[in-house]
Order: C-alpha cells, then structure tokens, then sequence
C-alpha cells in the first residue's frame, strides 16, 4: 500500500518506494507467486536464511530444506503469554509457525475457504489494519499486533468489533479474505461508505467509523442492514465482495433460520415461522 506498485502474482515492483531517511533495514524482496482464482495458492520460492511467520495450519506444501517450527512471539515469558492473548483476541491460533530455509526451497500456502490473496510489501514503519483471521503469513521482519477500535460506535456495529489486526513493516505481508477484491485509493477527505463486515484492509492513514442509513423504511426493508462502515482518505482501502459469515448464511440458510438476503427482516420473519410448521 507504499507508493510502489507491485504484480499480484509474482510481486516485482513496477516503481521502487522510497526508503524512509535513516533507516538502513532492508529486506530482501522475496520471490513468489499468486495462484488459481478463488481458491488462490502463494508459493513462495526462498533463499537460504529467508524466514517466513504464517498463521497455524494454513500450510499446503513446502520442500524437505525448509524447517519449520511452531512458537509463541516474544522473548519473555509474559511477552509470549500476552502475545497469545491478543493472538486469540484477533481471531488467530495461539502460535505462529515459523519457516526457514537452510537451503533453497519452496513453501505454499492457501487460505480456508474460497477466496483471494492480497500481498502488500511493507515498508520499515509502515502500517496497515486488516480485518480479524485475514492474515495469512509473512516475512518474520512483519511484526503483527492487536488494533482497538478507538470509535465506540464503530467498535458496536462495524462488523469487525473492536478488534483488527495491525500489521507493521519492513517485508512482504500477505492476507486472505472471501469472494474477490476492489481497492480504491481515496484522495484526502474523500468519504467511501462500505458493507459492514465487507473491509479487508485499509492504511493507518484512512478513517474509520459507522453511520446509520437514511430513514427508517431503508433500513428495515433496504437489505443491506441498519449501519454502513465509513471510510476516510487519505490511504487505500481493500474491501471484499463476500464475507465468511455471509457464505456460511447461504450454504445453509435452513439451520441460520433465513432464506435469500440474509439481513432482509421478512425472511428471518418467514424462516422464524417456517421452522415452527
């Protein structure tokens, strides 16, 4: 979400970012790939001594030279404890794992349901928030930490609570999130209004709050819920076009007690009754 641009498949930069004055911490790109469509895979071919973290069991494949341990972060005991509080807070398994190369080798990983991965190459410093169980893995420099939803209001009805995920740089982070991706790139001051629920990422820089829907009769009857997340510019926004709460609603809308649109009221009314014939 630099300045940069980058491949989605093989994540070659088409313009270099700048690297932040006085700062000599580099990390070597790393050579990788996006696979498939909606059931993506990111291979990601390492160099002796490259280091991966990913989230436990989102592994499909590697080669016998890269090792691989499973850890709590941190160098205390009270570091690894509250590390995996916040872990669980998030969303994500109590441990990471960890992969390390000793000699050149080759690692896969997917997400758990269909959809697509993102990879953003952060700089030293660099922030970006993704929304709760999106991240997938990235290099070891990344450091992964909890986010509180400083709005009261859009920590009640945004759809994420208030927690999200703070993923800070330098190296490659990579996420998963359902259905397909729309990024918008929004100029200072300007105002997106998205699904609640539908935000994968966004950049330190851009606002975040809820705001309820025109009138009365749109919010009972509209189908899309009573509260929309609003986003601010200036930064880029990743958002998704299905949630994992959504698909679940509609693999089996008979045990969720709705039929069609998941949020319109007289379903639920209908599917409420339906139960009790």
């Amino acid at each position: 979400m630099d300045d940069a641009k980058f491949c989605p498949s093989c994540g070659k930069t088409t313009g270099a970012p700048a690297t932040p004055a006085g700062t000599a911490y580099v990390v070597e790109p790393l050579d990788f790939s996006i696979e498939g469509d909606n059931l993506q895979v990111a291979r990601v071919r390492l160099k002796p001594g490259q280091e991966l973290m990913a989230e436990a069991g989102k592994m499909l494949y590697k080669t016998p030279s890269v090792q691989w341990e499973t850890r709590m972060s941190g160098s205390s005991m009270g570091e690894k404890i509250w590390g995996a509080v916040k872990r669980k807070l998030m969303g994500e398994s109590l441990f990471l794992t960890y992969f390390r190369a000793g000699a050149s080798g080759e690692v896969g990983f997917a997400g758990s349901y269909p959809g697509r991965i993102q990879h953003y190459r952060l700089a030293p410093g660099q922030t970006v928030m993704v929304q709760r169980d999106s991240f997938l893995f990235s290099e070891s420099s990344v450091t992964l930490d909890l986010a509180l939803v400083k709005k009261l209001g859009a920590g009640f009805f945004g759809g994420e609570g208030f927690i999200l995920e703070k993923l800070t740089g330098p190296g490659s982070l990579f996420i998963h999130a359902g259905g397909d991706f729309i990024e918008f790139n929004l100029a200072p001051g300007e105002i997106l209004q998205v699904d609640t629920g539908c935000i994968v990422a966004f950049e330190e820089s851009v606002d975040y709050d809820i705001q309820a829907v025109g009138g009365i009769k749109t919010a009972i009857f509209g189908g899309e819920g009573i509260f929309l997340a609003t986003l601010t510019g200036p930064g880029r926004v990743l958002i998704q076009s299905m949630t994992l709460e959504k698909m679940r609603r509609e693999l089996s809308p008979a045990f969720s007690g709705k039929s069609g649109d998941e949020r319109n009221p007289l379903g639920t009314l209908g599917g409420w009754f339906q139960e009790r014939d």
